[in-house]
């Protein structure tokens, strides 16, 4: 195998990968609108045909599973729109709906409810710290850029 081509399999290599990842992400992406849309179904189907209001628990919970599916599809969404880049900030708000989901789902113990809301603490913090920083990498010092021998 000569130099040439080593160097085309080498470059083939991430290529060939980034096509795969892309491939299950929009299967993901699939799967995720399947499911958002039962689960759309699954709270109509609660608010219409319950005719005691259903227990707010179970209807808080849908919506909340229905807004972690939405926010999973739009990350992907963003993912290409982004140039195959995930943003951060989607985790945390990803993060921010699960916990709160957690609260209101499992509240029976008050030492978990304040690890939960610890958790949120946390990550909205961490939001905004995203927030305040420059989205660009500053310019890198002469002190960490390699030098030719």
């Amino acid at each position: 195998m000569n130099g040439k081509n080593y160097l085309q399999l080498i470059k083939a290599i991430p290529k060939t990968l980034q096509l795969f990842l892309n491939v299950c992400l929009v299967l993901l992406a699939l799967i995720l609108s399947f499911l958002l849309v039962k689960e759309l179904l699954e709270f109509l189907k609660i608010l219409l045909f319950n005719k005691d209001g259903g227990d707010y628990k179970l209807i808080l919970a849908n919506i909340l599973i229905f807004f972690l599916y939405f926010e999973f599809i739009t990350m992907i969404i963003k993912y290409f729109k982004e140039d195959y880049h995930f943003p951060l900030r989607y985790f945390i708000y990803i993060g921010i709906t699960a916990m709160i989901r957690l609260i209101i789902v499992e509240h029976d113990h008050p030492i978990n409810t304040l690890i939960y809301s610890l958790i949120i603490l946390i990550l909205i913090i961490s939001y905004f710290i995203i927030n305040i920083t420059p989205l660009e990498r500053p310019i890198r010092s002469s002190l960490f850029i390699k030098k030719d021998q």
